[in-house]
């Protein structure tokens, strides 16, 4: 029998505020996971493509991703994450304050695999960050998934 690891969450936030948050929110989840922020769009490509301070990170499973950021902002991230044919098959969901419909329709042809308007009360962002796990990593297979459960082998 395989050994299963947690799921690989990066949350791409430059708010100290949203992280905490997110990882309140995670952490009271009962599915196992495994969270990594970075706080700028610069920082998740160094992260994806293990480069600098992240050597040694793993490969994420599902990504959270901010719009507004400076620098590399969400879309720009996005856009660059889906057009590398290594890394276009993670799901990428924007977790943003923005509800404009601009923003939503430009996240979607950018290939973005949700969109959720950020809730501002942790007990809402909870409820969505349950959602947003449960749908994730027990409803839906991720590639290289066995098993289901959210979960992958360390070996995967």
């Amino acid at each position: 029998m395989n050994e299963l690891r947690p799921a690989v969450v990066l949350l791409v936030e430059d708010d100290p505020g949203d992280q905490k948050l997110v990882r309140v929110s995670l952490k009271a989840q009962k599915i196992a996971n495994e969270l990594h922020i970075v706080d700028s769009g610069e920082e998740a490509l160094d992260f994806l493509y293990r480069r600098g301070s992240h050597s040694g990170a793993p490969r994420p499973d599902l990504i959270l991703l901010d719009l507004n950021m400076p620098g590399i902002g969400g879309k720009e991230f996005l856009r660059r994450v889906k057009q590398d044919e290594l890394m276009n098959n993670i799901p990428i969901i924007i977790l943003t304050t923005s509800d404009a419909d601009k923003d939503i329709l430009d996240s979607y042809s950018l290939q973005a695999s949700g969109y959720v308007k950020k809730p501002v009360e942790l007990q809402e962002l909870k409820e969505v960050m349950k959602e947003i796990t449960e749908y994730w990593f027990v409803i839906c297979r991720l590639p290289g998934q066995v098993g289901g459960g959210g979960r992958r082998p360390r070996n995967a």
